[in-house]
């Protein structure tokens, strides 16, 4: 591990560490955003009623919705003057997730990306490429950050095809590819099509993010490309990536816990579970000053360990799970609800959000978004031409407000 004395901290100094830091988050938050005070004010407390980690589960939890209903600036902790970064993701309804920062958020974010990629081997002698969709276009930047503070070569996310992400890849002698499972597990299947062999790459480490990747998979992209894969761990609507990161026990993620205290609840009961229970990851941001997260829902599954890690960090780590707790649908790492996908077909076809149906299917070595809509008398044309420009139009539309690939399917009407 990286020269880190946060790594090496006790239970005890750790605990003290986050506890301050737990306090500081809710009094800003409550000080300065109504949505907070409010919410504590119905349940007769005040910030200073948590005075350990465990009275955290008196707190009410932040969920997806709540980022929708309160668009654009309501969940912001501090003055727009003081906001350098906006970042805009999709929501769960046809508002976007705003989320800000200011110059110390931005600061925090570059030693969490610093320490995750030193974690991984990663440092200034290295050329580091960034091959992220349109959807994680926020992430790149964060990368790209990160990797600048501690040297590293960077070369910046910019959308490309395989075919020319691999040219980059054996030109411009990368050493390090930031990208997601799905396509990494692409550019392995390209180059075994195009009889590329891996000696023809300077590339040597992989580091995965967006998504949960199944070992099996993992292991035949390492073999394909003889590299070795870091896993990192991240929101794609807030506040980024590399909450959790592996470590060269490959053993789990580290939690960066200076900046979040994690917690594992019932999805069902909403009840804290006892470390080494499987259930809901809840975090909650210690450090951000912009737009604080108290207790916020992220929907993946995940348990926490407690045993010592070989590496000899005291970080705890997480083991992820691919399943989730709610009916959001990852995409290379985006996080796509049916919900907005309803409105805006309802807003551009005039589409009874019922009658339509979702899935996630690979074409071209791509995860796509199939949009399955029951034919009706609402979108039917006699005039085959215009129905199919009103499905691109729409295909179109889905891209732009999702950050995805999406294709749409007409199916028979169930009645």
């Amino acid at each position: 591990m990286p020269d880190d004395p946060f790594f090496q901290l006790s239970a005890e100094e750790k605990q003290q560490v986050q506890i301050e830091r737990l306090q500081s988050t809710l009094n800003r938050a409550c000080r300065h955003v109504p949505f907070h005070a409010n919410r504590l004010g119905v349940l007769g407390m005040e910030p200073s009623d948590i005075s350990a980690l465990a009275d955290i589960a008196r707190l009410p939890f932040m969920e997806r919705a709540d980022f929708s209903e309160h668009y654009p600036y309501d969940l912001f902790a501090v003055p727009l003057r003081d906001i350098v970064r906006i970042h805009t993701a999709p929501g769960t309804t046809r508002n976007p997730t705003v989320s800000g920062y200011t110059a110390q958020d931005l600061d925090h974010w570059r030693h969490i990306l610093g320490r995750a990629l030193r974690t991984a081997g990663i440092g200034a002698n290295d050329i580091l490429q960034i091959a992220l969709n349109p959807g994680l276009a926020n992430w790149g930047r964060d990368y790209k950050d990160g990797a600048e503070a501690i040297g590293a070569s960077v070369i910046p996310n910019t959308p490309l095809s395989v075919e020319k992400q691999l040219m980059v890849l054996r030109d411009y002698k990368t050493t390090v590819l930031i990208t997601t499972p799905a396509m990494a597990g692409h550019l392995a299947d390209y180059t075994v099509e195009k009889g590329i062999g891996p000696a023809s790459l300077s590339l040597h480490t992989l580091v995965l993010c967006g998504e949960f990747i199944d070992p099996e998979f993992r292991n035949s992209i390492e073999t394909g490309l003889h590299v070795r894969t870091w896993l990192h761990y991240g929101l794609s609507e807030i506040p980024g990536p590399a909450i959790a990161f592996e470590c060269k026990a490959h053993d789990g993620l580290h939690i960066q816990e200076d900046h979040f205290l994690a917690e594992i609840i019932d999805p069902e009961t909403r009840e804290v579970l006892s470390p080494g229970s499987a259930g809901e990851l809840v975090l909650t941001s210690l450090t951000t000053r912009a737009f604080p997260l108290i207790r916020f829902k992220t929907g993946d599954r995940a348990r926490l360990l407690e045993d010592p890690c070989p590496c000899g960090s005291t970080l705890m780590r997480m083991k992820w799970d691919s399943e989730r707790t709610d009916d959001i649908m990852n995409i290379d790492g985006v996080n796509v609800h049916g919900n907005q996908t309803g409105f805006h077909l309802k807003e551009m076809m005039g589409m009874d959000p019922r009658r339509v149906s979702y899935r996630v299917v690979h074409q071209q070595g791509r995860k796509v978004l199939e949009v399955l809509m029951e034919m009706n008398d609402a979108i039917f044309s006699d005039e085959i031409k215009e129905l199919e420009q009103l499905l691109r139009r729409s295909e179109n539309r889905l891209r732009e407000n999702l950050g995805v690939p999406v294709t749409i399917r007409l199916v028979e009407s169930k009645g």
